[in-house]
Formats: structure tokens, sequence, C-alpha cells
């Protein structure tokens, strides 16, 4: 392996050093009694966040008290990335292709391992319920999402890596990055000098990848708007506030975003995009920086916002004219309603 090559595989290493001070993973629950939603963070060796509340709530569907020691992984988790760190640290102090690999290796194997042991976690804490507790729906379970959404009753349970998991999940793309490049220098396939180019074109798409956050589809009939908790049927008002850490909060009228907002029910340093459907095409949403809005009485919108979102001006424009309608864009629709 190269100089530079060793320099990064030590300073990824040596990055999971942060991993001690950050949240390892995330548990979100949104419910119309807590729009704020409540949180449950997992660190290395202990948990935080709002659990003694998440607790009481499910003690009325039987589920069982959420206490770090229902997870004996806390006991010795910073002794094994403690261990990973210096393996890392000893593949580039022998800067050999070959134990790099056997370190990825190993990775991918810690990493299924930790995924299956979650699985199981959240398999028997959602299906092991208490037959006497005070709601019981014959034939459902509680089983949180491994990665990702899920509906629980009424709460929409969210679960993701937090800035620990990501810094992990980072340094594990930088190592196989490093590898694929030593990789194509031993094949002599390309020259020297552009040994990084693929590699680094790579880590470009999983930086973009791993910090974009998108909307969700509306599941019309079925989800509720997380304002005023009616549940959203017309598509032509549909709207999406997307935080940075991938929550999706939906709505089903102008009126209601922005109501949220000035709420301060997400604070705005964290929300990553806020986003209309389209009056037009109403399977595409619109950035709320580019949208063009029509206000009008004759649009009869569900909590009466009476706003419509265009594409373009021009189309606006158009629109206006047949419904009566002012065109607005989003600061001064925010500020209107």
């Amino acid at each position: 392996m190269s100089i530079t090559s060793r320099i990064i595989v030590a300073i990824a290493a040596l990055s999971l050093i942060a991993t001690y001070f950050l949240p390892f993973w995330f548990i979100h629950l949104i419910a119309p009694q807590y729009p704020e939603g409540l949180t449950m963070e997992i660190w290395l060796n202990k948990l935080s966040g709002q659990v003694e509340i998440i607790n009481g709530l499910n003690h009325y569907i039987g589920m069982a008290k959420v206490n770090e020691d229902m997870f004996p992984e806390l006991n010795y988790l910073v002794y094994i990335i403690g261990a990973y760190i210096l393996l890392g640290l000893i593949v580039a102090l022998v800067g050999k292709r070959k134990l790099l690999l056997a370190y990825l290796v190993l990775t991918v194997i810690g990493g299924v391992a930790a995924m299956v042991d979650m699985y199981q976690w959240g398999y028997k804490y959602g299906h092991n319920l208490d037959p006497t507790a005070p709601i019981q729906v014959p034939g459902l379970s509680y089983q949180p999402p491994l990665v990702g959404h899920k509906k629980l009753l009424n709460f929409d349970a969210y679960s993701y890596p937090d800035t620990g998991g990501w810094v992990l999940v980072s340094a594990v793309v930088v190592f196989f990055i490093v590898w694929l490049v030593e990789q194509r220098r031993a094949r002599k396939i390309i020259p020297k000098k552009t040994a990084w180019a693929t590699p680094l074109t790579i880590l470009s798409v999983f930086l973009f990848q791993g910090c974009s956050v998108e909307p969700e589809k509306i599941a019309y009939g079925k989800d509720q708007c997380n304002e005023c908790r009616m549940t959203i049927m017309d598509p032509k008002f549909g709207s999406e506030v997307v935080t940075k850490k991938g929550k999706v909060y939906k709505f089903d009228d102008a009126h209601c975003i922005v109501q949220f907002l000035k709420a301060g029910n997400e604070k705005r340093e964290n929300i990553a995009q806020i986003v209309f459907m389209d009056y037009q095409d109403q399977g595409r949403f619109l950035n709320s920086n580019k949208v063009w809005f029509i206000k009008s009485a004759q649009l009869k919108s569900p909590m009466n916002g009476n706003a419509a979102a265009f594409a373009d001006k021009k189309t606006a424009e158009t629109q206006a004219v047949t419904l009566k309608g002012d065109i607005l864009n989003w600061e001064h629709l925010y500020n209107t309603l």
C-alpha cells in the first residue's frame, strides 16, 4: 500500500474515536398526542432521550420496559470499537493490501451480526407482550423497524443510524475505497496518477446519497396531517417537511404546514426540505425555493388555506386568471397564512 493509502486508513480508523462521544442509533416516534416526537438514542454504552415516556406509553400495549439491562451489548461495544480502531492502525502500519481486505471482510461480518442482533431484539420486544396489558389487539405485534419507517397503531416509528453510526459507515466506505485503489494499482489497469479517480467518484456518490433526504409518497386516505390530525385525502394540496435526519412530516393543506412551522415544532436548522404537491401533476413534489402559489377562495382546500402550488410563475399566472387568485411565492404565502 502507498504511504497516502496508509495515512488515510489510519485517519479513518482514528475517526472512530468520535463514536464514543456521539449517539450511534436513534428510534423516533411520532403520534397525534406527541407531534414533536419522542426519541430514544442508543450509544455504545448507554441509552438516552425520552425513554421513560416511551416506556409509559408502551405499558398500555404490554411491551416490556426499555432499559440498559435489555442490551448486554452496551457492556462490551466500547471494547469492540476500540479493537477495531487498533486493527485499523495495525493495517496502516503494516501496509499490506491483503490485510486490509481481511479487515473489510471482518467489518462486513461484524455489520451483519450487529443488524441480526438488533432485529432479534426488536422481534422479541415487539412480540413478547404482557397478556394482562390494558390494550390488546389480537394478532397484532409492535416490532419496530430495523431501518426506516413503520406504522405501529397511531405511531409513526423511524429507525436510522445517528451521527456515530454514520461516522462508522463513512470509515468503512473509506477503507473500501483505499482497498479498491490499491487493487487497481496492483493490477496495473490504469496509470498510478489516476488510480484514485473512480474511487473518489464512488465516495462522492456515497456522500451525496448518504446526506440526501427525500420526501415520501403520501398514502392518501391513510396518512394523517401532522398539524390538524385529519386524514390526508386531497392529492392537490399535500405537502411535507423533511428533516436532515430523514424524518418526514406530512400535511393536507398549506395552512397546516405554515402553522406547524410557526409553532416551532421542528427547528429551522434541522429542516432539509419543504415541498408541496404540484397542483397540475399530483405525483410530483415542488421545492419551496422554486414553487409559485395561487391563493384563491375557489380552490377550497381541506383546511381553507386555499393555496395551490405550481412549478413556474408563467403557469401560475395563467391559472390565476381562471381561479381569480393572487400569485405568491413561499415567503409571501408563509406570512399570509
